[in-house]
């Protein structure tokens, strides 16, 4: 069926939402994950079908693929999920996204390029939130400044929460420190090495550096060589942060990582709907050149989750009516500036 892809963590916070958004956009996902007390009662509740995979099990997840055109993989961490994965739909031959925000994961898929493009299907991990109205200012900044030599992204939320899957991921990352990429490489840096005041139209914020998967992406989409990407953060816990790295050697244990993974997992799955519904995000870009001109840009647009779930659906779509480039694409480099103006909600500020 055209309208059927594989939705393969779709008992995770995130996947639930798309899942049950699926429908809008005339979409049938086959539901999967690891467990069937996990997806069968989602599934019964949707009427969907589903199945159990694990991902270590090549034939097992071979033969799930085989029914398909598309997977959005939804269960991360994805440094952990991820090869499994692409590995099964290369050999399957079928259409790889994610919803992924790691800059190392991104980086190994890219890698996939030649195999995807010899395969004749598309590899586009970061399909959410924050890399596709990130990855679309980026790009449109580029448009009007060709010559831009650097870029900052930010973005920020208003209201809402993290759910156990983002937190988990950045919990697997405490102590790490953060990156930039610096004439064309990425670099290691501590986190949050810079911060500043940034104005998001109507409001103006707080924001610091953080190693976010813009480092990776923007640059496949534009070429700009130096790019920093910065997340809101209250003033007085940034200071905080900046002697993180007298603690990272501690913060990097399994100990300390494992007390953090249990208070995770004792919290709400996310943000209620209520909470999601009156939360929105923030986005922010800015271009210079050589010459010191700038170009600045901002958008709002949906919680992180919600507009996740729209984006993620949208691309999908895309692709099973056969709207896709064959080999790894980024959202923007695909589809243009304008793709995140098909997301309900969003507003050039």
């Amino acid at each position: 069926m055209q309208n059927q892809f594989l939705l393969y963590g779709a008992n995770g916070y995130t996947g639930k939402l798309i899942a049950k958004l699926a429908a809008t956009y005339s979409l049938q996902p086959i539901l999967a994950g690891r467990t069937e007390t996990s997806i069968k009662p989602l599934a019964d509740e949707l009427q969907l079908a589903y199945r159990i995979i694990d991902l270590d099990n090549k034939e097992q997840l071979e033969n799930a693929l085989s029914e398909v055109k598309l997977v959005l993989h939804a269960a991360g961490p994805y440094v952990y999920t991820a090869k499994q994965m692409i590995q099964a739909c290369l050999q399957t031959g079928v259409h790889y996204i994610d919803i992924n925000g790691d800059i190392s994961v991104f980086e190994m898929l890219k890698k996939y390029d030649v195999a995807a493009k010899e395969k004749n299907i598309m590899v586009m991990p970061g399909v959410g939130f924050d890399v596709v109205p990130t990855d679309c200012i980026a790009l449109q900044l580029k448009n009007k400044m060709p010559d831009a030599t650097h870029l900052k992204l930010a973005f920020a939320s208003i209201g809402g929460g993290l759910s156990h899957g983002t937190a988990t991921t950045m919990a697997g990352k405490i102590g790490e420190g953060g990156a930039v990429r610096e004439n064309g490489k990425i670099g290691r840096k501590p986190l949050g090495q810079k911060g500043m005041w940034v104005s998001f139209g109507k409001k103006k914020m707080f924001v610091m550096t953080i190693p976010w998967g813009d480092i990776s992406t923007a640059y496949t989409t534009t070429g700009i060589s130096n790019i920093e990407t910065y997340t809101g953060i209250a003033p007085k816990v940034y200071r905080i942060l900046k002697f993180q790295w007298a603690f990272n050697w501690l913060l990097r244990t399994n100990f300390v990582r494992n007390i953090i993974r249990k208070k995770i997992k004792a919290r709400p799955a996310g943000p209620s709907d209520e909470q999601r519904q009156k939360s929105s995000s923030l986005v922010w870009g800015e271009t210079s050149n050589a010459s010191g001109e700038k170009i600045t840009a901002w958008i709002s647009c949906l919680d992180g989750y919600t507009l996740t779930a729209h984006s993620s659906l949208l691309i999908s779509k895309k692709i099973l009516e056969g709207n896709f480039k064959t080999g790894y694409q980024t959202p923007a480099g695909c589809y243009g500036e304008n793709l995140i103006m098909e997301v309900p909600g969003t507003k050039i500020i």
